[in-house]
């Protein structure tokens, strides 16, 4: 692929890219420092967000002299939201990230995820080992020691309550739809106004919160696939506030580190970027660099 599938264009103080790859998916990506094509960042968002959540961090990142690319992932691009559960598999997931990179002309990158964005970051750190210089994952441990946890560990099956729940047809959708999308809205606490409209923007359209939620019915969290050990340079960020996550598969996760490997614990919720912003983009700009 090259830069003839990538129509760029800018909305409001925001620069994009519809980035068009296999299987007629269009992939709409929030963009920065585009001159800056030596040092590439690719950050995956998690759920219920979209590439919105990384709006600060772009801008942190490009004038840092960083590329960066955050896309929109499937089923939040409109131009990328197919309708069997199946099409949410995590190998497709990945792949998209791989055709994304593929089409900006990007062989090597760091990698940023948070939440699912992490969960697929960390499955393409063990399988694209040689394309991702550094990986952060904030929030979410390593994918089979977060397996592990949620059958094993008592307080990590609490967190995970919900994951079955979300799970299910139809009920979800619902839950989140009524009264104007309170329930919704309650997850999004931590963001600010032009965030949630931004958010809302997506979620209200046709068949994207059934989509978002697909990922979570086409992937069992707690019986993945085995990703093994991590020789791809990482940092992890965990806040002990977590309300889905819980220490122990965090602490686990450092026995497959087999690069260098740091854990920082913060006094901070599940949502890092948006509670301690400068902490969080402190750190990742020194892992970047070293």
């Amino acid at each position: 692929m090259s830069a003839q599938n990538i129509s760029f264009y800018q909305k409001n103080d925001e620069n994009y890219a519809d980035v068009y790859v296999n299987d007629d998916l269009i992939f709409t990506c929030r963009v920065g420092g585009l001159e800056n094509t030596n040092k590439t960042v690719i950050l995956l968002h998690g759920f219920p967000e979209t590439s919105r959540m990384w709006k600060g961090l772009i801008e942190t990142l490009s004038s840092s002299n960083y590329r960066v690319i955050a896309p929109d992932q499937r089923g939040y691009s409109k131009g990328a939201r197919p309708l069997k559960v199946d099409d949410y598999k995590a190998s497709k997931l990945s792949q998209d990230i791989i055709n994304i990179a593929n089409a900006f002309s990007v062989d090597k990158f760091h990698l940023i995820g948070h939440d699912w964005g992490s969960s697929i970051g960390w499955a393409l750190t063990s399988k694209f080992k040689d394309r991702v210089i550094t990986f952060t994952s904030l929030s979410l441990p390593h994918s089979d020691a977060f397996s592990y946890a949620i059958i094993n560990d008592e307080t990590q099956k609490k967190k995970s309550y919900y994951i079955k729940l979300f799970r299910l047809k139809f009920l979800p959708e619902l839950y989140f739809k009524i009264f104007n999308y309170k329930n919704l809205r309650n997850l999004w606490s931590r963001s600010n106004k032009n965030e949630i409209e931004s958010y809302l923007g997506v979620f209200s359209q046709t068949n994207a919160l059934k989509s978002a939620l697909n990922w979570y019915r086409a992937n069992d969290l707690s019986n993945t696939k085995k990703i093994g050990n991590i020789f791809v340079s990482t940092l992890m960020i965990y806040g002990i506030k977590d309300m889905s996550i819980g220490e122990e598969a965090v602490d686990e996760t450092e026995k497959y580190m087999k690069g260098p490997y740091s854990l920082i614990k913060i006094k901070a919720s599940h949502w890092l970027i948006q509670d301690s912003f400068e902490i969080v983009s402190k750190e990742i700009l020194n892992h970047l660099r070293s």
